[in-house]
């Protein structure tokens, strides 16, 4: 799952998943991230400028959620996303964030590889600190909707988990580095 709902509020009101990367806009690099990193269906939960992603973006055999709560935070977005996978057979959702370029299909590979059933909990690690992808079992799915506010994710809940929680280093195959203000659009080659 992708998370690109957010409308780049820091960035000016530039919506994230537009971004150029490689020429490209991010939400399809994310995309294509997790499919090399054995995800076969991937869904991605739109927001800000819904329309103009749908319109520049190529996502072919993407699911696509809209959140309609998007300027609410990444909390519902999340909610939606894991709304979209219930019923559809899904062990466990593989999470990361548009707007984290740096981690690519080996971080995604490595993360998915942890995962042991639904009751799976497990999150690349970059110097021992947990970071993005995250996957979900889904026997948490309820749990995580449940606590997802705001900014906040996933975040309170695998606190709470912790002693469920598999840390998967993930430093020596990827960057952790969010594109948030125009102060990291360096990271992205000219966007």
């Amino acid at each position: 799952m992708v998370l690109a709902a957010g409308g780049g509020r820091r960035l000016g009101g530039r919506p994230k998943a537009l971004l150029e990367y490689g020429g490209r806009p991010l939400v399809e690099h994310a995309a294509a991230a997790l499919r090399a990193g054995g995800v076969a269906c991937v869904h991605v939960v739109l927001g800000a400028s819904a329309r103009a992603v749908r319109d520049r973006a190529e996502l072919p055999g993407c699911v696509t959620v809209e959140n309609p709560g998007w300027a609410s935070g990444m909390g519902s977005s999340l909610r939606a996303g894991l709304t979209s996978l219930a019923g559809s057979g899904a062990g466990a959702a593989l999470v990361c964030l548009v707007d984290q370029p740096g981690v690519g299909a080996a971080a995604l590979a490595r993360v998915r590889a942890a995962y042991r059933g639904p009751g799976t909990l497990a999150a690349a690690g970059y110097a021992g600190r947990r970071g993005h992808p995250v996957l979900l079992g889904s026997a948490h799915w309820a749990g995580v909707a449940a606590g997802a506010e705001g900014d906040r994710g996933a975040r309170d809940y695998l606190r709470a988990h912790a002693d469920a929680l598999t840390l998967v280093e993930c430093g020596d195959v990827a960057e952790a580095y969010d594109i948030d203000t125009p102060d990291d659009l360096w990271r992205l080659g000219g966007a």
